[in-house]
């Protein structure tokens, strides 16, 4: 516990490339979490939180929204989510003298990794319009700061209230009814940057945004295939999971321009084979799809499967089920019946071979899930990609049987409830009259804007004043430059936040930090200790309760931070009883239980063992709330993402030592890559043929239309067997090459994964890189 801030990154002559990993976890993963945080929290500390982490009676992990099964082992937790720990459940604190000894502007030079290792906030900070420090103030006068700034505007649509993924259900309803009190439904939140096209693919299709299997169905499952992610970094715990399925004789099928070293082989540090043998091979086929490939692939596949029945009708289709339970088939067939084999094999990288031995794995198989996350949501076609997923389940009954459905794999704790709870910015009709209803105030039906939406009305000065609770919109979002420019264009900027990030350097002419609990600490109020509730990626609902004492005496809760909130700005306005929420939280339940579909009777249901589990009706009862009733089978134009001569594709991506944007260490032991995170992945073929060099220093500038080209000045090659054609870095420094008018077809989610870049030699130059943050630190490290 004896841990400082550290004063400066890494250098060039830290930096180091090795060999990449092709298994995970073992006897490593142990050290690399639990060294960090007996280092960093102490023994004790240590014990208390690893021991009730993800138990029953324990608090929610942070770091992923993975589910939790019935019989839980002793650590039921993975490496990344003891880092998560560690990092917000340690004793280090921000001193009240470093906010007088570094300015707003000397700390725009500081990375991610060095802001969050100054610890924990723990008193509000204000930094006046017109001033470069922030300095102390009491919560009171926090309020009253918030209250005049939106009490003075215009309208509550100059306003925007975003929200992480890390937000409880009760912060999150009390948020949402705050919000529309205030009278806006501007709600963007992260959902908007990630899952925002599984949603809208799966609502429209299925008539429920969210995974369509139980945690129990990956064991009685025949086939998995993993697309798009990476869960060996991104939710390590899936891998137990992948291993219990591959035990009862499951077949796994990983998709991605990147080998993962979670897919190729577990090591359980739980089981002896883990720790002394080669561990578990998981995937029995990688298809190494470029970029943007992945809709070409499915077509390829759903026309093999039509053919097979074609060959030998009703033995392949499920026609019982179609028949019963969808729409589409007819215009389906038809649309794929000239599928051009060429254009699939460019649009892929992939030969027919491969695409029969998937075609003929999924023919086989009667219970088969298929998983994704960013790798495929992030595209322009990501909705009609994921459309194209529902299709290929379809043809075989694979959604509402045991072993068999949709899983989208959240990668932030609880996204998918604040959803539930009422954080979007178009919630439906019957939402919104059940909230009018219970609290008996108008609220406002006109949609409010996403996430790039706010950054768009914060440029034309529309939105004056940006309102966080948790994330670090600035860093997390596309076009960096574009992004930061917005927001300092706002009158006030106020983070509720655990730690300092990007978004706290980057202000409005005004700003606040608030500082709030963490998940790991106790939340005691006037009636007693609190929980909250959560809901994971599976569409089940716990309660989570903090474990050890708070890091300061001055923290509120964010439950208490947003009631306090709304009593400031709204006074009497509308008759609800802010107090009495943070009080006592089953209050706050009581409503969600009257307003909240599946939620009824809830403060029992999260007091059972294990919690509850939401209804899903294409799950649990092949019900689907479409426009039809049915299911539907649609058509989605393939649309091939051309790669200009000479450049690349990129997509953005996380180290291993990374949460989002929070940054643990500038290590990705998997990929080789110690002390750096400048650094842009290429196949040795194509390093070859732009006549480049293994670690050789480069610019990278994207391509977008007819607008100005984006740079990152001297990001370091490496060489890596990533498919021909593709790069990638990670995010959020490769954030800068994304512009903000590249987003997905009807879900607006940022294009991420499939962005035209190309690499020249790096040199010295005048002036502000296009597209560069302003201030923060490009290449260096590198």
């Amino acid at each position: 516990m004896t841990m400082k801030p550290p004063m400066s990154g890494s250098t060039d002559n830290e930096f180091e490339v090795s060999k990449k990993k092709n298994w995970a976890a073992g006897v490593p993963g142990v050290v690399h979490s639990m060294q960090p945080a007996i280092t960093q929290m102490g023994f004790p500390r240590t014990l208390k939180l690893m021991a009730t982490l993800n138990q029953k009676g324990g608090f929610d992990c942070m770091s992923c929204a993975w589910p939790d099964p019935d019989h839980r082992k002793l650590a039921e937790f993975c490496e990344n989510g003891a880092k998560a720990v560690t990092w917000e459940a340690t004793p280090v604190t921000v001193p009240q003298s470093f906010w007088a000894e570094n300015s707003v502007t000397s700390l725009l030079d500081k990375d991610e990794y060095w802001l969050g290792m100054q610890g924990r906030l723990v008193e509000p900070v204000y930094k006046p319009a017109g001033e470069d420090h922030y300095r102390p103030v009491s919560w009171d006068e926090a309020f009253e700061i918030v209250s005049e700034s939106l009490n003075s505007l215009a309208s509550p649509d100059e306003a925007a209230f975003y929200t992480s993924g890390r937000t409880s259900n009760e912060a999150a309803f009390v948020y949402g009814l705050f919000v529309r009190a205030f009278g806006t439904n501007n709600l963007p939140d992260c959902s908007n940057m990630c899952h925002e096209s599984t949603g809208t693919a799966m609502g429209e299709t299925l008539g429920v945004g969210k995974s369509t299997i139980a945690y129990s169905d990956f064991e009685k499952a025949d086939l998995i295939i993993v697309m798009g992610q990476n869960p060996g970094t991104n939710h390590p715990r899936m891998l137990t999971a992948l291993e219990d399925a591959k035990a009862n004789g499951c077949s796994i099928v990983a998709v991605n321009p990147m080998p993962e070293a979670g897919l190729q082989r577990y090591k359980n540090p739980q089981k002896v084979k883990g720790i002394i043998g080669k561990g578990t091979p998981l995937a029995d086929q990688f298809l190494q799809v470029r970029l943007g490939g992945d809709m070409a692939l499915l077509h390829a596949v759903t026309r093999r499967v039509l053919d097979a029945e074609d060959r030998n009708p009703g033995t392949v289709l499920d026609h019982e089920f179609l028949e019963k339970h969808t729409d589409g088939l007819a215009e389906l067939r038809a649309h794929l019946a000239d599928l051009d084999e060429t254009a699939v094999r460019d649009a892929t990288g992939l030969d027919s071979a491969e695409i029969d031995e998937l075609a003929a794995r999924y023919i086989a198989a009667d219970r088969v899930i298929i998983t994704w996350a960013m790798g495929i949501t992030q595209h322009t076609k990501a909705v009609a990609t994921i459309k194209e997923i529902v299709n290929l389940l379809l043809l075989r009954g694979n959604i509402g049987k045991p072993g068999a459905g949709a899983c989208p794999i959240r990668g932030h704790s609880n996204v998918q409830g604040d959803r539930t709870m009422g954080i979007w910015e178009k919630m439906p009709e019957s939402f919104l009259s059940a909230l009018e209803n219970e609290f008996s105030f108008p609220v406002p039906r006109k949609h409010g804007v996403d996430s790039l939406m706010g950054i768009e009305a914060m440029q034309r000065g529309e939105i004056k004043v940006w309102f966080a609770v948790g994330g670090n919109l600035v860093a997390a979002i596309s076009d960096t430059a574009a992004a930061e420019a917005a927001m300092r264009g706002t009158q006030l900027t106020v983070q509720v936040s655990t730690k300092l990030n990007r978004s706290h350097v980057v202000t409005g002419d005004a700003a606040l930090i608030l500082p709030t609990l963490g998940r790991t600490e106790i939340d005691r109020q006037d009636s007693g200790d609190q929980f909250v509730t959560v809901e994971d990626t599976v569409c089940a609902v716990h309660a989570s309760y903090g474990k050890v004492e708070p890091v300061a005496p001055n923290i509120l809760s964010e439950v208490a931070i947003v009631s306090r909130v709304a009593r400031a700005v709204l006074g009497d306005r509308v008759d609800v009883d802010w107090e009495g929420f943070e009080a006592n939280y089953d209050t706050i339940r009581e409503h969600i239980s009257r307003v909240v579909p599946g939620c009824e009777d809830y403060n029992r249901k999260v007091r059972q063992d294990g919690g509850f589990i939401l209804p899903n009706g294409p799950r649990d009862s092949r019900t689907f709330n479409t426009s039809t009733g049915k299911a539907m089978i649609t058509v989605n134009e393939l649309v091939h993402v051309e790669r200009p001569k000479g450049r690349l594709l990129l997509q953005t991506l996380r180290s291993h030592d990374q949460f989002n944007t929070t940054i643990y260490s500038l290590n990705d032991r998997y990929r080789g890559i110690k002390q750096g995170r400048n650094v842009v992945f290429v196949s040795p073929l194509d390093i070859e043929e732009l006549g480049l060099h293994d670690g050789q220093s480069v610019d990278i500038y994207s391509e977008w239309r007819d607008e100005p080209d984006r740079v990152l000045r001297k990001f370091r090659v490496v060489s890596y067997p990533t498919a021909r054609g593709c790069a990638a870095a990670y995010f959020p420094e490769a954030n800068v090459l994304v512009p903000l008018a590249s987003a997905s077809e009807a879900s607006n989610t940022p294009v991420s994964k499939a962005v035209v870049v190309r690499l020249e030699p790096a040199e010295v130059r005048e002036g502000t890189p296009v597209g560069a943050p302003a201030g923060a630190p490009v290449g260096t490290g590198a």
